[in-house]
């Protein structure tokens, strides 16, 4: 009778510790605090050119970590070249990252004339990205990534491990970076005054 009881009792501890399991949400890592400053980066093209995130700094510049074989990132993709063409003789520089495994020189190469985009698009590994973010492993990342700097190299948004439609929405993005836009503009990025350097390729 005794061992009966021991074995219901145990067998009770065991389901209320099932039950508390399925009740507690699975970790996942904070969100980033926004604004923060922007470690470089560099990007490297298909064609050898190498830029530094660093140099860009007086832009307003939307970063696109992506997996070249992804609909979503694709789409994206897309979205930011429209705004490149509206908001680039602004001062927007967009800049797309492909580093998922595979994704080589080669498959950037064919998807930026594919798509005819108009801005960098470069590759690199996961370790990279990684160190970019400062992320251990753990933490989750939603892909596409988006992160946005404002002028001064301050991050100022980023989706970090959760879909947010406001950093993918053509007309939420627009209406964010209009007003990143508007904040410390230099003389030559002055409304009326062509932005030369918007153009792709040039730093």
């Amino acid at each position: 009778m005794e061992i009966r009881c021991k074995g219901i009792w145990l067998v009770r501890v065991i389901y209320i510790l099932l039950l508390l399991s399925l009740s507690i949400p699975a970790l996942s890592a904070p969100p980033a605090a926004v604004p923060r400053k922007s470690p470089d980066f560099t990007i490297y093209e298909p064609s050898g050119k190498v830029t530094h995130l660093s140099s860009l700094k007086g832009k307003v510049v939307v970063m696109e970590f992506l997996f070249l074989r992804s609909k979503h990132c694709i789409d994206v993709a897309q979205t930011l070249n429209k705004l490149n063409q509206e908001l680039g003789p602004r001062g927007l520089q967009p800049v797309a990252i492909a580093f998922n495994k595979g994704d080589s020189g080669t498959l950037v190469n064919r998807m930026e004339q594919y798509f005819k985009l108009t801005f960098p698009v470069g590759y690199t590994d996961a370790e990279n990205v990684d160190a970019f973010f400062g992320r251990t492993g753990n933490e989750k990342l939603n892909i596409p990534q988006i992160v946005v700097i404002d002028r001064n190299g301050m991050i100022r948004a980023q989706n970090g491990a959760k879909y947010d439609q406001n950093l993918e929405n053509a007309d939420s993005l627009r209406a964010f970076l209009d007003t990143l836009l508007k904040e410390n503009v230099p003389p030559e990025s002055a409304p009326g005054k062509t932005n030369s350097s918007a153009k792709k390729g040039t730093t």
